[in-house]
């Protein structure tokens, strides 16, 4: 099949209008990313659970993660992702640990678009949002654990002495908003060990 997609984005308002033309009743979204308002948390962890569904290499915990996220008060970041009104996607952000004390860090982690909104640019914007809201803070960088192909459109990469235990090295990736890496073991909020 061939498909055809464009998008056009304002920046005054932020919001991207997707077209694709071979699907007509999901021609045109308008699409909206903004924090996380207080109702939710609920369609978040639908979302996230859907999303993770059927991926691979995963323990099906990640809306678990941010619910535990949210009650610790971790979520550094909590973005969503509208899509002609309704909640399609999300992002959290939340404090890392380093074994050698620098401060400023941040883990990126789950996002989550629904599936059938996937490949369209939602996990995109959302990742670019949360980024410069988390450069705007000023954060020292941020880690993430996943596909290499993917988060290095975003500007992450392994880092040789930044390291997270258990992981294939270049599957643990960072990006720095100062252009300096410390060299250190990365620990995850207790929150990520959450279960149900």
């Amino acid at each position: 099949m061939y498909r055809i997609r464009g998008s056009a984005y304002n920046p005054s308002t932020n919001r991207t209008l997707n077209i694709d033309v071979n699907h007509p009743k999901r021609s045109r979204l308008d699409i909206q990313i903004s924090n996380e308002n207080s109702g939710d948390a609920e369609k978040i962890h639908q979302i996230t659970e859907r999303a993770f569904l059927n991926a691979p290499h995963t323990g099906h915990t990640e809306q678990y993660i941010v619910d535990a996220l949210r009650r610790a008060g971790a979520l550094t970041i909590s973005k969503v992702a509208r899509a002609d009104g309704d909640l399609v996607g999300h992002v959290a952000i939340s404090p890392v640990t380093l074994s050698n004390g620098a401060a400023g860090w941040f883990g990126l982690g789950p996002i989550s678009v629904l599936p059938e909104h996937q490949g369209r640019g939602i996990g995109s914007r959302l990742m670019k949002s949360s980024l410069a809201s988390l450069e705007a803070m000023g954060a020292a960088g941020c880690v993430v654990l996943g596909d290499p192909a993917y988060y290095g459109r975003f500007g992450f990469k392994a880092v040789d002495g930044l390291t997270y235990p258990g992981v294939p090295a270049e599957y643990f990736q960072a990006l720095s908003f100062t252009d300096k890496f410390p060299e250190a073991e990365v620990s995850y909020h207790e929150a990520f060990a959450a279960q149900d």
